[in-house]
């Protein structure tokens, strides 16, 4: 029976958490956990020990409020780790969290440490790896460019292939039918996506409203389709009542809200979205997209002083292009956004080769990245 203590942070983390613990009950159906996530590690069989919320802070200058309530789980998740003398921790993303945990169990313990994604040394502050590296035997990495960057710090490294790659896509006839549902007709129809925590959509609402106002002034067939994070919801409402477009929120409490935003993501003409790994499920859908974030100030100057790459959208880094268009900080304004739409709805085929490019590269027609996940932990115990 293998001994897991896994945990994650943030809603993404979950998701690949989730995976991989179905791929550990699949090689072993007696594998126990314990540990932190949220709700797709719960189905797994995961009791989080506190609230996975509690986790999800995101920029230098947001984190530095909240620090002393992160220490203190820091601590805390620390000490469980090691009185439960697990076979192996694995920590997933949020390395804030996650690595200060590892660094105390390996300083109190010998238990077998694998972090779930690879930090991005390629974009910034490559001296990570070798940080990490004190306290981490192994990596899972999402990229097949990492492992090099990864062994050569001197923790193995295993690719395991990107999970955008395993989620479901909407047929033709699922998308029809959504059209029919909610009206929309043969209507262009614009996918917005302002974020899944609160701070990102109180930063980034305003100024989505504003770029739509603007592009459905020149383009007024565009229906406007919003589909809501669940811990969000009532926030997005509010801030999008006076969006142009018609806006059409979909509920994530209906009971086929998977299912509606699956038809959204393939229906779309065209999507606007907060930076992040959205942009692989919209390259997924082959939907083409325009990138937009607003953060705090002094966050967005010391990554952008610190940065090693011109772009952080990842259709654009894992293709090798710079097709799809971001607008970061001080350019995350309504009219350099709604000239992006304007200009990838009126010629979407410019980002299609790098999109389905980006999918090849990340796995797609292989095994699913939660099982290989899954072989590569079990592979290395």
């Amino acid at each position: 029976m293998t001994r897991v203590f896994i945990l994650a942070g943030e809603p993404s983390g979950d998701r690949l958490g989730g995976a991989l613990m179905a791929g550990l009950k699949a090689l072993d159906p007696d594998v126990s956990f314990e540990g932190i996530g949220g709700p797709d590690m719960a189905a797994q069989g995961l009791v989080s020990r506190f609230d996975m919320s509690e986790l999800s802070v995101m920029g230098i200058a947001e984190v530095l409020p909240k620090y002393r309530q992160l220490k203190a789980r820091i601590a805390q998740t620390a000490q469980a780790v090691v009185e439960l003398a697990p076979d192996v921790l694995i920590t997933i993303d949020s390395p804030d969290f996650s690595l200060r945990v590892a660094r105390l169990v390996k300083e109190r313990s010998a238990i077998r440490t694998v972090h779930y994604v690879a930090p991005t040394v390629w974009a910034w502050r490559p001296g990570r790896a070798q940080k990490m590296a004190r306290w981490i035997d192994q990596v899972l990495a999402l990229f097949p460019f990492e492992p090099p960057l990864m062994e050569a710090a001197g923790m193995d490294c295993d690719f395991v292939g990107h999970p955008v790659v395993a989620e479901s896509i909407a047929t033709q006839e699922e998308v029809q039918a959504f059209r029919t549902r909610f009206d929309l007709g043969d209507s262009p129809i614009a996918l917005v996506l302002p974020g899944s925590r609160r701070g990102e959509v109180s930063k980034l609402a305003g100024v989505f409203g504003e770029a739509l106002k603007k592009f459905c002034a020149q383009r007024p067939d565009v229906r406007v389709v919003v589909p809501v994070a669940a811990a969000v919801a009532p926030l997005v409402r509010d801030m999008t009542r006076d969006w142009s477009g018609a806006p059409l929120l979909l509920d994530p409490s209906a009971p086929d809200a998977a299912a509606m935003k699956r038809a959204a993501f393939r229906a779309a003409d065209v999507a606007l979205a907060a930076s992040g790994t959205v942009s692989l499920e919209l390259a997924a859908n082959g939907t083409p997209m325009v990138i937009a974030y607003r953060m705090h100030w002094l966050s967005f100057r010391l990554i952008r002083m610190m940065a090693l790459i011109d772009t952080v959208t990842l259709v654009n880094i894992v293709s090798n292009s710079r097709v799809v268009p971001e607008f970061l900080g001080p350019e995350c304004t309504p009219d350099r956004i709604a000239a992006g739409l304007t200009q990838v709805l009126a010629k979407p085929e410019e980002q299609q080769a790098a999109m389905a490019l980006t999918m090849q590269r990340l796995g797609q027609g292989g095994e699913a990245p939660g099982m290989r996940a899954a072989r590569a932990v079990m592979a290395r115990l």
